[in-house]
């Protein structure tokens, strides 16, 4: 393995490839198409190159172009000309008229998605690889931190998940390289003689996330191994308390044809109790962004009534929670 800054030799990268092909076969079906989110970043540029020497003739690689930058044209052009050089299927994929106001980067990232499960639908793929890695896993984790998020919020991004924002059923997002650190993906992509696009919104400071990798950069004492570790510790936690939450709506819970539910929250952790309240919504009203949850809860807890996504809700004497749907004629008044 490669010392951070050091460009990699001939047996550094055929043991990164072996070892990036070790990790992709436990996420991708065996012979599978993989398709390649690439933005011409070096992070992306550097998962292209793995993938492209450990799974030959089995990837297809996309860019969006959210048009955003003037430069955005050309990168995407860049990472056109490489992958017709390498012979690699490649599609850029832009949305006429995207003018997004408000949080711009989370409107980007939700295009992003949509997009990508359009394409991989089209093309008959079922996964699509993202390069987000150990240092993004750190920055996330400092940054959900600080705005005081939960187990959940503070676990690693998930290695393989369905893909979110996307009429693409079946579509998996997954990151083979969530071990792997920002310094060597950088020395893979010098190693291949490429120069990646560089994102000016990565050094602007209006950004959360730019903030926090400059901190990182400068504080020696906050690893980013290390953070992306608790990260991962925190998953286990998490899939912990999903288990318990299983047992707990399995004796808990009772439904009336889908249009009522009742828990028993008698005795539960507030986090159980929390988990299955949103079930419960996730259940009635399948359409919820997952915000709100925790103010449902406090109200509940307080023995008030609360309506959350169409869903009313209200405590019952004797412990339990009663989650019904809310007529159409109520939500208007």
């Amino acid at each position: 393995m490669p010392t951070p800054n050091a460009l990699p030799d001939r047996a550094d990268l055929n043991a990164l490839i072996a070892r990036f092909r070790d990790g992709i076969e436990g996420l991708v079906p065996s012979g599978a198409r993989l398709g390649i989110a690439v933005s011409g970043g070096p992070d992306s540029l550097a998962l292209l190159l793995l993938a492209e020497k450990a799974l030959p003739g089995r990837i297809a690689a996309a860019t969006v172009d959210h048009g955003l930058r003037t430069e955005s044209a050309d990168e995407a052009a860049m990472v056109e000309a490489f992958c017709e050089r390498s012979g690699i299927a490649h599609r850029i994929l832009r949305e006429d008229g995207f003018a997004p106001v408000g949080n711009i980067q989370e409107h980007a990232r939700k295009l992003r998605y949509r997009l990508l499960g359009g394409w991989a639908r089209e093309a008959g793929i079922s996964h699509v690889a993202l390069a987000h890695h150990a240092d993004d896993v750190a920055e996330s984790f400092l940054m959900r931190a600080s705005r005081g998020s939960g187990v959940r919020g503070l676990a690693q991004m998930a290695e393989i998940a369905p893909i979110p924002y996307a009429d693409s059923p079946g579509v998996m997002i997954v990151r083979p390289l969530l071990g792997w650190r920002r310094s060597d993906l950088a020395a893979i992509v010098e190693a291949a003689g490429l120069t990646p696009a560089v994102d000016p919104s990565n050094a602007d400071h209006r950004y959360d996330r730019s903030r926090l990798r400059a901190l990182l950069a400068r504080e020696p004492d906050l690893d980013p191994a290390l953070l992306a570790r608790s990260a991962a510790n925190l998953t286990d936690a998490d899939t912990a308390l999903e288990w318990l939450c299983d047992q707990a709506w399995r004796s808990r819970v009772s439904t009336n044809e889908g249009q009522a539910i009742r828990i028993d929250i008698a005795d539960l952790p507030r986090e159980i109790r929390r988990r299955l309240a949103a079930r419960a919504v996730a259940k009635l009203a399948p359409m919820w962004n997952r915000e709100g949850i925790d103010g449902l809860v406090d109200l509940l807890d307080d023995n008030r009534a609360a309506t959350l996504s169409g869903v009313k809700v209200g405590p019952i004497d004797g412990g339990s929670w009663h989650f019904s749907i809310t007529p159409p004629h109520a939500r208007h008044r």
